[in-house]
């Protein structure tokens, strides 16, 4: 029987993204998730005191134990509140970055295939999924999410391990610095809750050009126009005044300037620095911006502009030999273009030939590297 029969007979793959702050969640070959989730548990004190409110986030694990415990409540909550469906005999899509810690994978593996009896697992890199929403093979991917920034190169198609780049500049060092600003205004702790940064920064902040970010660094920002400041009402009875420069320089924690050269446009010429010289224009000409926190207004026109002139830098322009950068516009929301890719192997034959199946993972637990995949692991052994 042919190949496609076979996969349009069997019931669609279920895709997960399972990121640090929000999890992205629905079925192989649809162009968008069913449902976006906060990453969060209720654990086991507050569920014996009686609450049903999640009180703690997913990662923020004490011991494999507890890991695999909150992992297991989790897809629960998945499976039969969100996507209502039986995972039993299930194939299940997992969109995990390469840096993933082994230890999530394994028991998250272990969670799917013994407690809910899924029929199989398909992990996919992130950074390599991501491709398949554009339908190019090279790229340079910059995903920005929840706690930091991560910089893979793929050239046709192959994960250029040797060059990734990351660093903690991502929506939580916003945060820290909104609430920062917040406190030296005068501004009551009690009232600045995450899910109150996190709207304050949504709704009022953006990044601002760079020649207004050198002003603010010089001389504090005196001799600009501001920006007007906003009236943010929380809880119903204070409101809380975010100014004009707060506004503008929240996300100025993604662009530092110090000796140790680590910001945002930093490790992205870095990391193309890492590549050989042949693949070095084509990935400075396929950049793929994905993660929420990439999503903010003016990101894409400063980070440009901050590459331009440090290509042009005596740090960059002997050893570069860029001129010239340009981003791909995914058809999808960066917070989900990852999970689009999922969505897009998980309906093609790779998702029969690459998983792991529950036969397989019963005689070896061991779940292989994304750089060293068994080809022929769910395949019988005599």
């Amino acid at each position: 029987m042919p190949l496609y029969e076979t996969m349009l007979q069997e019931k669609p793959p279920i895709v997960l993204e399972i990121g640090t702050a929000l999890t992205k969640l629905g079925f192989a070959g649809e162009p968008y998730p069913r449902s976006i989730i906060p990453s969060v548990v209720l654990d086991h004190e507050a569920k014996n005191a009686g609450l049903t409110t999640p009180n703690r986030k997913l990662f923020d694990y004490r011991d494999e134990v507890e890991l695999y415990d909150w992992l297991v409540e989790f897809l629960k909550t998945i499976f039969f509140k969100y996507v209502l469906v039986s995972p039993k005999d299930r194939k299940v899509v997992i969109v995990e970055s390469v840096l993933c810690p082994t230890i999530i994978k394994e028991k998250l593996a272990r969670a799917l295939f013994c407690h809910f009896d899924v029929s199989s697992v398909f992990f996919v890199p992130t950074h390599l999924v991501v491709l398949a929403t554009l339908a190019v093979e090279t790229a340079l991917v910059v995903d920005i999410g929840y706690k930091e920034a991560i910089v893979v190169p793929v050239f046709c198609g192959v994960q250029a391990l040797y060059a990734w780049e990351a660093q903690p500049l991502a929506a939580d060092s916003v945060h820290n610095e909104i609430k920062r600003q917040l406190l030296e205004s005068g501004v009551d702790e009690k009232l600045l809750t995450e899910t109150t940064v996190e709207d304050i920064k949504i709704r009022t902040c953006f990044v601002t050009t760079a020649e207004r970010a050198a002003k603010y660094r010089e001389d504090g920002g005196s001799s600009l126009q501001p920006c007007p400041d906003v009236d943010y009402p929380t809880k119903g009875e204070a409101i809380i005044k975010v100014s004009g420069r707060l506004r503008e320089t929240a996300y100025e924690v993604m662009f530092p300037e110090d000796n140790d050269r680590l910001g945002l446009p930093y490790i992205i010429l870095n990391a193309i620095l890492k590549c050989p010289r042949d693949t070095r224009i084509p990935l400075a000409n396929n950049l793929i911006l994905i993660g929420g926190s990439t999503m903010v207004q003016g990101l894409t026109a400063r980070l440009k502009s901050e590459l331009l002139a440090l290509s042009r830098s005596d740090l960059y322009k002997d050893r570069l030999f860029v001129q010239t950068f340009k981003f791909h516009k995914a058809p999808a929301e960066p917070n989900f273009t990852a999970w689009l890719g999922g969505s897009i192997y998980g309906a093609t034959d790779l998702v029969l030939s690459k998983s792991i199946s529950r036969e397989a993972y019963s005689k070896n637990q061991t779940i292989p590297d994304f750089t060293n995949y068994e080809e022929t692991r769910n395949a019988s052994r005599g």
